[in-house]
């Protein structure tokens, strides 16, 4: 076996995670491939919700949906992943994060350290057991720096006996490298 890429990973766990029937969360739809990927492993019975905060990766998620068929299987929101619990009240079995900004677009509209925090406290009360939080973590950016700290420090605070922290990543690799953090709900989390 080869190791697998950050987003070759980033896949393998949601694949292990996410059944057909399922109710799954693409916190940053971007150019909508993790809400197609999703909208595949639910399946027709399942319901992908896929936010961002602009009208370009709405619709290009959209027309990604639209070409494959598979637009019946998500709501795309325009708005910011921290508000997920306005739109999602029933348990998810998995969410995904692509932290930093949307590619091909202005690198100012960047993911911010105190709104996905909010979000990753949100998706893990409606996380099931045995659920899982994939945040692909890209910080080269202005910016990236603070939120990449802000979140494994929360992360790492995170009471074990409830939630299973793992952190993927190329050491070797220049120009800051995106990795992994996988959040695995292993218990209900009354308080943290």
């Amino acid at each position: 076996m080869k190791l697998q890429r950050v987003l070759q990973y980033a896949q393998f766990l949601l694949k292990e995670t996410v059944e057909t029937g399922d109710i799954v969360v693409d916190a940053t739809a971007g150019n909508g491939y993790d809400t197609t990927f999703l909208a595949q492993l639910v399946g027709e019975n399942g319901h992908v919700f896929a936010f961002d905060v602009q009208q370009q990766a709405i619709e290009s998620t959209n027309k990604r949906l639209t070409e494959v068929g598979m637009a019946n299987r998500v709501s795309t929101i325009l708005d910011g992943h921290e508000n997920v619990a306005q739109y999602v009240q029933q348990p998810i079995s998995a969410a995904i994060f692509n932290l930093g900004y949307l590619p091909g677009s202005e690198h100012q509209i960047i993911t911010k350290p105190n709104t996905t925090l909010q979000a990753i406290e949100s998706l893990l009360k409606l996380l099931k057991v045995g659920g899982m939080i994939v945040l692909v973590v890209y910080y080269g950016h202005e910016g990236g720096k603070e939120e990449r700290d802000q979140v494994i420090e929360y992360v790492s605070n995170l009471p074990q006996k409830k939630v299973h922290v793992l952190r993927y990543e190329f050491i070797n690799q220049k120009n800051d490298p995106p990795f992994i953090i996988a959040l695995e709900k292993v218990a209900e989390i009354t308080n943290k």
